[in-house]
């Protein structure tokens, strides 16, 4: 997602992202640890979109 996406998101959105993002991120954990992933750069590319989500969030929720 582009900033601007992550930015019309509501709050809602932004919770369900991160979930979806953080379970996403168990799997392809599990996945590497049963047998190394061809791209194990999507593991850093997960958790880099959960910090920008959370941020997001966090940004809507103290202007509120």
């Amino acid at each position: 997602m582009t900033s601007k996406e992550i930015k019309d998101l509501s709050q809602d959105q932004l919770k369900e992202q991160i979930s979806q993002e953080r379970e996403r991120l168990l799997r392809l954990k599990f996945a590497h640890a049963i047998s190394p992933i061809e791209n194990p750069l999507r593991i850093r590319a997960s958790r880099k979109e959960i910090a920008r989500l959370l941020t997001e969030l966090s940004a809507k929720s103290n202007q509120q």
